[in-house]
């Protein structure tokens, strides 16, 4: 059975685009205390960590348990806000993070089967994905977006608008 290659895309686009929603629309318009200015970013170095494991290493069966661990780390680190967000987030915003707490773990697991699709035999993955081909590139390009966005949380947030903080965590 072949995964197609858009299954696995798919949770990644949903989970960029409500990311960039929640950041363009609810952070903008109420600010972000100093606790999540400096956790957004974090948040965002957890799944920058395991994208670059996937490119970095060999699928070996050690391997595969690191990237679950970073992988759960990571869907357990994101939950940190939460205490905050209770108290300054909009029902709306609280649905969004809702969702993304949903897309998290399945982006984190189509890292991981694109990952394990470079290096598998015919038979569960498209040949399109094995090797260097269009696998890899989907990998580095999730890779760069993340770290990318990564380093305009930290940067928008704390150099360039420090003012946007409100009082309280």
């Amino acid at each position: 059975m072949l995964i197609p290659t858009w299954l696995l895309i798919v949770p990644l686009v949903v989970q960029a685009a409500a990311m960039a929603f929640d950041e363009l629309h609810y952070h903008r318009s109420r600010g972000l205390g100093a606790w999540e200015r400096l956790g957004h970013p974090l948040d965002t170095l957890t799944v920058v960590a395991c994208i670059g494991w996937a490119l970095c290493m060999q699928p070996t069966a050690e391997h595969v348990v690191a990237y679950i661990a970073l992988a759960a780390v990571s869907c357990l680190f994101v939950t940190k806000d939460e205490f905050v967000h209770a108290r300054r987030c909009s029902a709306g915003e609280h649905w969004l993070h809702a969702l993304l707490f949903i897309v998290h773990p399945v982006a984190l697991a189509s890292i991981g089967l694109l990952w394990l699709g470079l290096h598998a035999g015919a038979g569960v993955f498209p040949s399109r994905l094995q090797g260097n081909g269009p696998g890899w590139g989907i990998l580095f390009v999730q890779f760069c977006a993340t770290a990318v966005f990564g380093v305009y949380q930290a940067w928008y947030w704390n150099l360039r608008w420090p003012s946007r903080a409100r009082l309280g965590p």
